[in-house]
């Protein structure tokens, strides 16, 4: 049996049956996103995944600690790859930021999720209480910007960026531009116009770039 997949038992009588568990997590993603985290009752869930509570509280413990796997498998799954590509690319930085932003408003509208990103959602639409699940959305919102810190710093030590340039400064607005984009991606804007706007970005570093690409 594959490590994604879960023994559960199924409803009514019978032998457990197993179910992936990505598939379950996506999902419950779903949920998530359209309803909110409050809103979003174990009862709703487990209808959406097509699990019992038992299997339900086996498989995942509670509601938050599904949905921390969630938007920690999110993660994963659709950010990791791009931000380590990104970091760790040896390409010139400003046309390296424009494949990252486009590619990153085609993740933001992606038809197989529901639009924005889950990370930045969350942020915006958690409750103070829930203080476990801020604390780990405000950590992966810093290690994007952490990212763009340690590649902006790669460019520096290559010579690519004078020394006065202004790394932290310039990582927290690349960090905010993807947030925003986040948003505009939730307000259903589309890709082509998501995609012309993120276009500008990379122009930020003009002033501090030795040869603007």
């Amino acid at each position: 049996m594959s490590d994604n997949t879960t023994l559960v038992s199924a409803k009514g009588k019978g032998r457990p049956r197993s179910f992936d568990r990505d598939t379950a997590l996506m999902t419950a993603l779903r949920i998530f996103w359209k309803l909110g985290y409050e809103p979003a009752s174990v009862s709703i869930l487990c209808k959406a995944m097509e699990i019992n509570p038992p299997s339900f509280y086996a498989a995942f413990k509670s509601k938050e600690m599904l949905f921390l796997e969630a938007i920690t498998f999110y993660e994963k799954r659709y950010w990791t790859p791009l931000l380590t590509a990104f970091e760790n690319s040896d390409a010139p930085l400003k046309p390296l930021l424009r494949d990252f932003f486009n590619k990153a408003a085609a993740i933001l509208l992606n038809p197989e999720t529901p639009s924005g990103c889950m990370v930045v959602l969350a942020a915006i639409n958690i409750a103070p209480k829930e203080e476990r699940i801020a604390a780990v959305v405000k950590e992966l919102r810093q290690q994007t910007r952490d990212v763009f810190a340690r590649r902006l710093q790669k460019s520096l030590d290559k010579g690519e960026l004078y020394l006065n340039a202004k790394l932290a400064s310039l990582a927290d607005t690349f960090n905010i531009m993807l947030e925003g984009m986040s948003i505009q991606a939730k307000d259903a804007m589309p890709l082509k116009d998501l995609q012309e706007a993120a276009k500008l970005i990379p122009n930020l570093i003009d002033p501090y770039i030795k040869d603007p690409q």
